[in-house]
This record gives structure tokens, C-alpha cells and sequence, in this order.
């Protein structure tokens, strides 16, 4: 029992030496976690599931085999821990569960933390439905309510059409990533370098010039500038559906978004 004791005391004050030391000093010099994927046993899905993914998410046809099985792992945790509830009648099927899935893990594949604990419900309208707060909205992130809500109809035209720059399910996620950073934020390398990297954006935008720029683009539409907490999802929308005309026009912004997420293609 003894060495028992020992090996626990020994594990977790390596732990704490990883967590306060190592790592901090690693994302300092290189902006990016120690590392991302480590999963002693791996999650599966059927071949079926697969072939929705394959389909209908470019990001996952580009994965190597290695990276592949790492997104079908989380794709198999994500489902396994969030409740999925359907609304107004709408039944809640496989297929749905792996497409909100699959959009999320697209959006946090290169954070170690990927399953938040902002919310604990998935809730699914047929079409736009009517919040709490009065409005008719087709998504939004209730932080109080712990819920995640989508018209799937608007969620399903935002990975019909991959290249206008909308796409429900990345935007309200965002939401997600970002509330979250400001919850905890010295606590978790993603959330570190999540709350770094708004930072560096936050600063971008204040310079005149940078952000007269962008406005004047019009290249995020005009939602993008409510607040702070949409013109992220913006962001994160664009960066994944438009990435080559983001980087080509704003660089150092699209630099900044892609440190925020250790976005990694391949």
C-alpha cells in the first residue's frame, strides 16, 4: 500500500510540474499545447457513421488515417456525452447527432479539451423557434440553461452551402469556445491560448487602419460587428469556409484565428 501511495504522490506531483511548469513555459515559446491528441483507448464508429462524415465534411477527407481515427474518437465521445433533444416533434437521428458532432470536433480537433462543460444539452427545432428572451432565433447558446440550441434546417443549410460563409453550427459553438475562455482563463492550454489570441485580435481591430480595412471589405457581413462575442463566430465561420481568401486578404488576422483554435490541416 505503501509504494502504492507513493506512485499516486509521484504521478500527481508530476502532474502539477506538467501543468504549472512545463507546458506554460512550452505555450509561451511556441503558442501551441505540449500536445493534443492522446487517447489510450479509442473510440469507434460503425462504418455507416463514417460515411457520413466522409461525405459531408471536407475537413475529415483531408485527415490522414492517424488523424482520422483521432475524429472519429471524439466524434464517438462527443455523442456519448451530451444529451440530444428534439423539439416540435423533431426526432433526433443518428445521422444529425454525427453532423453536430463532427462540427464541433471540426472546430476544436487541435484543443486538448474538446468535450466543454458549458453545456449539457443539444436542443433541435425543424425551423427558427422562439427563445426565451422573445425573439425567433435559428441558434443560440444558453449558458444559464446549459443548452445549445439549433433550427436544423439552418444548421443543415450551413454545411449544404460550405463556401458563403455561414454556417450555424461553427458560429454557435464559437459561442461556446468563447464564453468558455472567459470563464476560466488561466486554467487549460487551449483556454490560455484562446484568451491570448482574442487578445492579439482585439488589438488588430483597434488600429485604425486594420480595422477600416476590414469593414470596408465587406467581407464579414455586417452581423459580425454586434459584438465581440459574434464577430469571433464570424471569424471562425469565414476561416473555415472561405480560408484562402481570409488569408490572402487579412494575414495577420487569419494568423491569429488559426493560433486561437492550433488549427492543423492534414
Amino acid at each position: 500500500m505503501e509504494i502504492v501511495a507513493v506512485l499516486i504522490l509521484l504521478v500527481a506531483f508530476a502532474a502539477f510540474i506538467f501543468g504549472v511548469i512545463i507546458e506554460p513555459a512550452y505555450i509561451l515559446l511556441f503558442n501551441r499545447p505540449v500536445y493534443v491528441h492522446f487517447y489510450p483507448v479509442k473510440k469507434t464508429i460503425a462504418a455507416r457513421d463514417e460515411f457520413v462524415l466522409r461525405q459531408h465534411f471536407v475537413f475529415y477527407q483531408k485527415l490522414s488515417p492517424k488523424r482520422k481515427s483521432y475524429f472519429r474518437h471524439r466524434v464517438a465521445a462527443f455523442i456519448n456525452n451530451y444529451t440530444f433533444a428534439g423539439r416540435d416533434e423533431l426526432e433526433v437521428t443518428r445521422e444529425m447527432k454525427l453532423k453536430i458532432a463532427a462540427t464541433a470536433v471540426m472546430l476544436t480537433f487541435g484543443m486538448r479539451k474538446y468535450l466543454p462543460d458549458m453545456f449539457s444539452v443539444i436542443v433541435l427545432y425543424p425551423d427558427i423557434f422562439l427563445s426565451k428572451s422573445g425573439n425567433y432565433h435559428r441558434g443560440e447558446f444558453n449558458p444559464m440553461a446549459r443548452a445549445v440550441v439549433f433550427s436544423w434546417k439552418h444548421f443543415e443549410e450551413g454545411l449544404s452551402y460550405d463556401n458563403d460563409n455561414i454556417n450555424l453550427g461553427l458560429h454557435e459553438f464559437a459561442h461556446v469556445l468563447h464564453f468558455d475562455s472567459h470563464r476560466r482563463r488561466k486554467i487549460g492550454s487551449s483556454r490560455v491560448i484562446f484568451s491570448d489570441m482574442l487578445d492579439k485580435i482585439w488589438e488588430h481591430i483597434q488600429v485604425a487602419d486594420n480595422r477600416d480595412a476590414l469593414i470596408q471589405s465587406g467581407y464579414l457581413r455586417s452581423y459580425a460587428y454586434t459584438n465581440q462575442f459574434e464577430f469571433i463566430a464570424v471569424l471562425l465561420e469565414h476561416f473555415f469556409e472561405t480560408p484562402q481568401q481570409f488569408s490572402q486578404h487579412f494575414p495577420v488576422l487569419y494568423k491569429y484565428v488559426r493560433a486561437m483554435i492550433n488549427y492543423r490541416e492534414g
